[in-house]
């Protein structure tokens, strides 16, 4: 149960390759970006050199407390990226739910609208982690108001129309900071969020990987691939064991390199439907294929090193969310049975150190955020891979919905940059709701994007889910 839902973060490495400039008093011209966002009480500031033609690079730390309910106690410092175009353009507020990226990129709606973007990091990832952590307060509600405190700060000088966005665990982040912050921002895009509702009925999941993609050939070479791993347990555990003494990998969390490679067979189908076309179907190997193949489609599509101490340890935070208020998924693992040894392991207390206590909240907090959106949420885009295991449970509208839509990409998986996915017609309107929320008119100059890569890129890293 490694699945992660957006997984990933770009190395901390490339902060570092930027020249830092820490913004002073006096530092800057009357009146300067830097300098306002300096008067902020709580905020400190470092702008560093622009990848992005007409941005301005910032670093931000805010103090946050570590309970809202009780501001005058513990606090910690949250990380944010700023990338500032115009005071006077819209802001688009990205939430990673995990670490937020260390490199200059620009989301889909900021491409769209033509605005200034904040990429906030998710209160327990490292750094924006208190010490000592109180894992009782790492839920959505108190993430939801992280953001929601600094956004009353930053639209002191942001004035213009917010839109909120973010894919996968971002995406989910959207959605219950709106639910409990509903006037904060004037528009939400939310890519392949899941929503589990019922953490009990999981039988959506089984019914996406029995009819997945228009290729049943496809479905039956991943399924016997991953029965074959098993087969070959003694080969695969070899080499797993030989990588893992020549990198210094550890099994602390999931205790043995057996359970973690058991772990990898069971997310190897839902990670190629993840981050894989069904046209990548053709280059797997064959099933008689030799042990070294084997092994490397293995590694190559769950990412074997995912599930080791190192691999496991920057995510912690959401697994923990996902054992006490998130749910997770839990297929039927039928066609790798009898084979299968620790199958009751694919949960989320497998992956959260035993010193760190959980306790599931039922699906008391997922319920509301999901009857909240169907009879109350507005101006909610939601948009999701036709071939992607996470949408098999998804945000529906209902009748107290309003300005909103849920749109289906075909054929495309867990990556981000959807709308631009979508056939004419749909692509259009969801293009004019974004820019209608945004207020800015279709055509005008200031539209014109920064040349950016093609796809999010928290989506586009090792790990899954």
């Amino acid at each position: 149960m490694a699945l992660l839902l957006a997984a990933g973060v770009t190395g901390a490495g490339a902060m570092t390759a930027q020249a830092a400039v820490t913004a002073r008093p006096g530092s800057a011209r009357a009146g300067d970006i830097a300098d306002q966002l300096k008067a902020i009480p709580g905020m400190t500031v470092t702008e560093k050199t622009s990848t992005l033609p007409g941005y301005r690079w910032f670093w931000l730390t805010y103090r946050q407390p570590v309970d809202h309910r009780d501001p005058k106690g513990k606090w910690f410092e949250q990380r944010i990226m700023l990338e500032h175009k115009a005071a006077d353009r819209p802001m688009v507020l990205y939430t990673s739910g995990y670490s937020t990226p260390e490199t200059m990129f620009t989301s889909e709606p900021t491409a769209l609208v033509g605005g200034n973007q904040i990429s906030v990091e998710y209160r327990y990832f490292t750094p924006s982690r208190p010490e000592p952590a109180d894992w009782r307060k790492d839920t959505i509600w108190q993430a939801a108001t992280d953001e929601h405190r600094l956004i009353g700060q930053l639209k002191k000088i942001y004035k213009a129309k917010w839109i909120s966005t973010g894919a996968s665990k971002g995406g989910m982040t959207v959605v219950y900071h709106k639910r409990f912050y509903p006037r904060d921002v004037d528009g939400s895009v939310v890519y392949v969020a899941p929503n589990d509702v019922d953490n009990n009925d999981d039988r959506a999941y089984d019914r996406f990987f029995q009819t997945v993609g228009s290729d049943p050939q496809c479905r039956a070479h991943l399924k016997g691939l991953a029965r074959e791993f098993l087969k070959r347990r003694p080969a695969m555990l070899a080499r797993f064991k030989a990588d893992a003494a020549k990198n210094g990998w550890t099994f602390g969390i999931l205790r043995t390199p057996d359970r973690a490679f058991e772990n990898s067979v069971m997310d190897y189908e839902w990670t190629f439907w993840q981050y894989s076309l069904q046209s990548d179907c053709g280059s797997l190997p064959a099933v008689n294929a030799s042990d070294d193949e084997i092994y490397e489609t293995l590694n190559t599509i769950s990412g074997l090193d995912f599930y080791t101490d190192q691999g496991l340890a920057p995510y912690v935070p959401y697994y923990y969310q996902a054992g006490t208020e998130l749910g997770w998924p839990k297929p039927q693992f039928t066609n790798l049975r009898p084979l299968l040894r620790y199958e009751n392991s694919y949960q989320p207390r497998t992956y959260v150190p035993r010193d760190i206590p959980m306790r599931f909240d039922g699906g008391k907090a997922m319920r509301d955020v999901d009857r909240w959106v169907r009879e109350h949420g507005s101006r909610l885009l939601f948009l999701y891979g036709e071939n992607d295991p996470w949408g098999s449970e998804r945000f529906r509208l209902g009748k107290g919905s309003r300005d909103s839509a849920v749109y289906t990409a075909p054929g495309m998986n867990h990556s981000g940059r959807l709308i631009a996915k979508l056939p004419d017609a749909q692509r259009a309107k969801a293009t004019a709701d974004l820019l209608r929320w945004a207020n800015v008119q279709p055509g005008a100059p200031s539209l014109k994007a920064p040349s950016v890569t093609a796809d999010d890129p928290l989506l586009l890293q090792r790990p899954p889910l």
